[in-house]
């Protein structure tokens, strides 16, 4: 849980170090003086400017707290990244507090995504660990008047070290020497780290900080907050992405409901404001509340012809190749060349909780910070939500403090931004704070999607393995998260007449995410960029005005292209290693140059040799990837089982063999990696989106007399197969992220063990009974 504590009150009355703060403000010679007398060590962000709040972590005498920019989205990184912490000071997790995800607080570390936080934001914090650490191992040299390699830390104490290296048992605490002065500090990059062969922590299996709170339901999710004078916010959204020209009615309907406060509009943004969440339901209602009518837009590109569509030259805006080894000549001379087409449909992040924010934005700042905008909000950027925010509100940057509060797992960018912004506008309005709950069919339908993909694949292969390989790539953007200076980049921007900003010029780490293959075989891969939205000309990234939309709205899903791309590529691999009379696992060994890619294919021989025959109805398969083509690697086995009366696959057993380097929490990992395979199956068997004209019309999970027509199916708990890890550890490489890598090898694996099964290659997901049947029938 956030810790709401000012730094300020935190510290006064109290020895302290801290790594990143300047004691500001009001009271200011009053904090610091009692700091002063106390003693306080202070490093602060490289850089940062001499008024900042902004902190890595202090120290006192009741222990740490950790200001980290990195948030715990649900996946354990908060337990991990604390273990890195603790590591550097010689202490133990239960020593620390965390605040996370604080504009005001919190040292900005970017977004938590793309399997970063461990990677990039855990060796930051370790930094600023270990900075602190060496401010207090010089204190405790002074106080023993020897030098710092003459100590040894445990425990929060210092001790004279043997000629063993061992305590003397001379000793003195990180308390009494907190003590002894101010110090101020900025971040050390340079400092040395622990050596990974004295880890005490990091390694080992420290239990989920987060979950005692969350299994006994003491534990505060954003949607549990609540602020003195809060009100509520229900928004009327457009019946599809492009209708225009709203017209308000029966006003006087919604005036009588009790509890009734207002009714919101700037342009196409209407939104309803009551004393409760009842109310304003009630109010938003259209058969008890407003009425709104619409002008019908431009229809979205069909969904049954996106195959064609996505192909579509005129749909394009851009072409980038990314990698060419000059593989023409060889496709156009080889014996045996293979061509194949797959197809990846949009997908949702599915958050089992709709997407909630509390925002209070005040009448004039306050005279102590200059805050003027507070929001609550489960973002994965504090930062870029606020950036974004703030000129939405009309306000300067520095006037929006936004603060993470746990919400429901996202997967990526889901609405958790976008509600923010709602209930930032709707506050504004009124002058009062205001808590927006999406509902169910908000989540469904106005989330941002993962988008949808297709694939043109060409390969020659001989007696010997894969010689050329070329991937042509279609694809919309897969990430339009908010940006900093740009309000149309969040929902309730774009109804208020804002422009998103324009669509990125490169695919390589968005859509192209894991296109290129770390094979050794001379490949070229290019990406065709298709346009989202209506652009001011035909190669133009920016958005024309009004905003037109030609298919939902995309952006980062989990592994953003790469799942959709290692489906394609390992799927095509496998059908090259086939037409070429290759074993498949032994063809990615052989064709594999990295060391550690082979190692995690090899750990896969036993039970790539022991898997079923196949062609009666049950099969394996395998895949591999390496993350980004520069970080984690991934070898995934899977096994199928296929009914051919109804053509359901269900699959019974995942292997995964996972290499992300320094591995910090065993079981953190494990969760991490099934987790990918769980939403991976789903993803594979049953997840797509459906649209129809200019709405999205899987607006809940299953169908009924409410929802009829497809909706949006996920992986039941009975249908999750047997799940089982390999895990590589490398305690002389850096930690790489987890989050993301695994689940990018399940297409391929699951699509090559149905066709071990059935003989039959099926290229467009999801692997639907339907699909299934029509291969069997075909």
């Amino acid at each position: 849980m956030s810790v709401q504590t000012s730094r300020r009150q935190f510290l006064v009355g109290s020895g302290a170090l801290a790594i990143g703060f300047t004691l500001a403000g009001p009271a200011t010679s009053a904090a610091a003086a009692a700091a002063a007398s106390n003693g306080l060590v202070r490093v602060e962000a490289v850089g940062a400017p001499a008024n900042t709040t902004q902190s890595w972590l202090v120290l006192t005498k009741k222990g740490i707290t950790v200001y980290s920019g990195k948030v715990e989205l649900g996946t354990g990184v908060q337990t991990a990244l604390a273990q890195m912490v603790v590591e550097e000071l010689r202490l133990g997790v239960a020593d620390v507090d965390w605040v996370q995800g604080d504009t005001l607080l919190s040292v900005s570390q970017g977004g938590t995504t793309g399997s970063k936080s461990i990677q990039n934001g855990g060796i930051q914090l370790q930094q600023a660990a270990a900075t602190a650490f060496q401010e207090l191992s010089h204190r405790a040299a002074a106080h023993f008047k020897v030098t710092p390699d003459q100590l040894v830390a445990q425990d929060g104490r210092f001790s004279l070290a043997t000629r063993s290296g061992h305590s003397s048992g001379h000793t003195v605490t990180y308390k009494d020497l907190l003590k002894s002065g101010v110090t101020v500090l900025p971040l050390d990059q340079t400092v040395p780290l622990m050596a990974a062969n004295k880890y005490v922590v990091v390694g080992t299996n420290v239990p989920r900080v987060d979950l005692p709170a969350k299994m006994d339901a003491t534990f505060r999710f954003l949607h549990d907050v609540t602020v003195p004078g809060m009100l509520h916010g229900r928004v009327v959204r457009p019946t599809g992405r492009n209708s225009t020209q709203p017209v308000i009615s029966n006003l006087d309907r919604a005036k009588a409901i009790e509890g009734f406060v207002d009714v919101v509009q700037h342009d196409r943004f209407i939104g309803v404001v009551a004393t409760s969440e009842w109310a304003a339901s009630v109010a938003a209602s259209p058969k008890s509340g407003i009425s709104v009518s619409w002008t019908t837009g431009p229809k979205m590109i069909a969904q049954a012809d996106l195959p064609a569509a996505v192909r579509d030259p005129a749909n394009h805006y851009r072409s980038v190749v990314e990698i060419d080894d000059g593989v023409a000549p060889i496709l156009a001379t080889a014996d045996q060349v293979l061509n194949s087409q797959y197809f990846s449909p949009f997908h949702m992040h599915g958050g089992m909780g709709a997407s909630t924010a509390v925002a209070d934005v005040r009448r004039a700042p306050d005279p102590a910070t200059g805050i003027q905008a507070t929001i609550w909000s489960g973002t994965q950027n504090v930062t870029a939500l606020a950036g974004a925010i703030a000129p939405l509100l009309g306000l300067a940057p520095a006037a929006v403090r936004v603060i993470y509060v746990e919400a429901s797992g996202c997967y990526g960018h889901n609405g958790a931004d976008d509600c923010a912004a709602d209930a930032a506008v709707l506050s504004q309005a009124v002058g009062k704070p205001v808590r927006v709950q999406w509902t169910r069919q908000d989540e469904h339908a106005w989330e941002p999607l993962g988008g949808a993909q297709a694939h043109d694949m060409q390969g020659a292969v001989g007696p010997d393995g894969i010689i050329a390989w070329s991937h042509l790539n279609y694809a919309p953007t897969a990430n339009s998260r908010p940006v900093d200076g740009t309000p149309g980049t969040l929902l309730a921007g774009t109804l208020m007449g804002k422009l998103p900003a324009p669509l990125p010029s490169s695919s390589v780490d968005s859509s192209g995410r894991n296109a290129p293959v770390t094979y050794d075989f001379p490949q070229r891969v290019e990406a065709r960029l298709l346009k989202s939205f209506v652009t001011t000309g035909p190669t133009s990234a920016a958005p024309a005005s009004p905003l037109t939309y030609l298919i939902p709205r995309t952006t980062a899903l989990r592994s953003l292209g790469g799942f959709s791309n290692s489906f394609a590529n390992e799927s095509f691999f496998d059908e090259l290693a086939h037409a070429g009379g290759h074993d498949p696992l032994e063809l990615r060994i052989a064709s594999l140059p990295d060391p550690r890619a082979v190692a995690v294919c090899e750990a896969l021989r036993d039970v790539w040799r022991t898997r079923p025959p196949g062609g009666d109805g049950t099969g394996a398969g395998v895949a591999f990837h390496q993350y980004e083509v520069v970080n984690a690697y991934v070898a995934t086995y899977a096994e199928v089982r296929v009914d051919p009366d109804t053509g359901k696959v269900t699959v019974t057993r995942v292997v995964v063999a996972h290499d992300c380097g320094l591995i910090v929490n065993p079981d953190g990992l494990r969760n991490q990696i099934e987790g990918n395979v769980v939403q991976g199956v789903g993803r594979t068997l049953k997840e797509e989106v459906f649209y129809t004209d200019d709405r999205v019309t899987s607006v809940a999970w299953q169908t009924s007399s409410f929802n009829p027509g497809p909706q949006y199916e996920v992986l039941r708990f009975n249908e999750v197969p047997a799940i089982e890890t390999i895990l590589i550890n490398h305690t002389d490489k850096p930690p790489l992220g987890a989050g993301e890598p695994a689940i990018g090898t399940i297409g391929g694996a699951i699509g090559n063990a149905i066709f071990a099964a059935i003989g039959k290659r099926i290229r467009t997901l999801p692997f639907t009974p339907d699909r299934v049947k029509a291969a069997l029938t075909g």
